[in-house]
């Protein structure tokens, strides 16, 4: 709307990533030559972790291009990827030749034998990992394991984990310690500074064709710089809301009152800082092995599943639920506990726990399924939001949902329906509407749900 205004031949703020718009002051460009080096010339496992909205998608686009022809890129975006499943994601990429029922135990097996093949070829892979900190942890474990694939003395597989700040605080529990030591490097994108800032939104404009003087304000500058807390994302809103508003009072520069607008116009969660200003005194710093320390503040664009803190129970569901598979098929799929007192009611979850449970009694090991999202049982407000948008789009018989115990930590999963074979499973994706396509859905196997 206002770009013949502005003079400028594409949008200058969207908030997708788009590498031509990459911005390489205040470290980033020194992280991602680091980010590189470590990548290509390194054994371990790799970090980079930060806020939510900083750039770290951006980072992992750019770094994607970047990389040299020799590697072949694996990006894993799933984060409820169970731990088999990581190897048959990894598989898939690869186009491995695998029978729908291959045991663990094989998928391994040809993994390796194939990245072997690559590296007498002298080709690297390297598995982008996304989302890490909302892995299960047996997943990360097993990526621990991946680690460990060798020949000779080189490793066969480079792996490379993004996440939000609490993935480090995952990797600090006794239990992820031999994880932990893997990891080689650790580096973080930091939120912008004031002068970043300013830098920052004139990079985005000339980007976007812009030619004239700066048409940010310091004190528009200010404002936003205050508002973002230095977080890219947040800074990309702000921006296209102010040009908007100085669009429709004619004007060509940004002041206080344009960005008052687009402040008033927009609604950041203040979980980020917990409503803290960040400091003017923010350090930027980047890691390669020991050589520096990462200020870690950054990280990816999440889905639309926003997590609460809220802890509803399906207490009315649970009579339904008391029913357990045979002993034949032990499942580890269990009901969920009644909460004690005044739990919310979600009819819609309940109805498809019933379905799942139902289902996963009669449902042959041997078939598949489309599972389309998992979260901890903490968050079943969302699972209801999710069924009550999907309905009016997808089949809504053959969305289930299941409780599963994982890991000692309750997770709800949304699974879709039931198939005779891995590929007609795979297929089967490629059909679901988009609501369902958004949470990054792939094959299980009914079995994985009874281990």
């Amino acid at each position: 709307m206002y770009l013949e205004h502005f003079g400028l031949t594409e949008p200058p703020f969207r908030i997708t990533p788009h590498t031509d718009f990459f911005f390489d002051g205040a470290n980033r460009g020194a992280t991602l030559d680091a980010l590189l080096y470590a990548i290509t010339h390194d054994e371990g496992i790799v970090k980079i972790s930060g806020e939510v909205g900083s750039g770290k998608t951006m980072l992992c686009r750019v770094l994607m291009e970047r990389l040299p022809e020799k590697v072949t890129i694996i990006y894993l975006a799933n984060p409820s990827l169970a731990r088999e499943d990581i190897l048959y994601a990894i598989a898939d990429e690869l186009h491995l030749p695998l029978p729908d029922n291959a045991r663990v135990s094989l998928v391994l097996r040809t993994l390796q034998d194939h990245l072997i093949t690559s590296f007498s070829e002298g080709r690297q892979v390297v598995v982008l990992i996304d989302e890490a900190h909302a892995m299960p942890v047996e997943t990360l474990e097993e990526i621990r394991l991946l680690s460990n694939l060798e020949a000779n003395r080189h490793k066969l597989l480079q792996l490379v984990l993004f996440g939000q700040p609490e993935l480090n605080d995952i990797l600090a529990r006794p239990d992820m310690r031999q994880l932990k030591e893997r990891i080689t490097h650790n580096f973080g994108l930091e939120p912008l500074v004031r002068e970043d800032i300013a830098s920052y939104l004139d990079f985005r404009m000339r980007a976007a064709g812009y030619r004239g003087p700066s048409v940010f304000t310091p004190v528009a500058v200010k404002m936003i710089a205050r508002t973002s807390h230095g977080l890219t994302r947040r800074i990309n809103i702000l921006a296209d809301k102010a040009l908007l508003a100085a669009y429709a009072k004619g004007s060509h520069q940004i002041g206080a009152k344009e960005a008052h607008a687009a402040i008033r116009d927009s609604e950041f969660s203040q979980a980020t800082y917990a409503g803290k200003r960040t400091p003017k005194h923010l350090t930027r710093t980047i890691a390669l092995g020991g050589a520096a320390t990462a200020v870690v503040v950054a990280s990816v664009a999440t889905t639309w599943l926003i997590a609460t803190t809220q802890r509803p129970i399906l207490r009315a569901a649970e009579p339904v639920l008391r029913s357990a598979p045979p002993a034949s098929q032990a499942s580890r799929t269990t009901p969920a506990p009644p909460a004690p007192n005044k739990t919310p009611v979600y009819p819609l979850t309940q109805a498809r726990i019933a379905a799942g449970q139902h289902w996963l009694e009669k449902a042959p090991n041997d078939h598949w399924f489309i599972q389309i999202w998992a979260t901890d049982a903490t968050q079943q407000e969302q699972v209801e939001s999710f069924l009550n948008a999907a309905a009016p789009q997808a089949d809504f018989n053959n969305l289930r949902v299941y409780f599963s115990p994982l890991s000692g930590q309750p997770r709800y999963g949304i699974i879709y329906g039931e198939y005779p074979t891995r590929a007609t499973a795979v297929a089967a994706i490629k059909q679901l509407p988009g609501i369902l396509k958004k949470t990054k859905p792939y094959a299980r196997q009914v079995s994985r749900l009874r281990q």
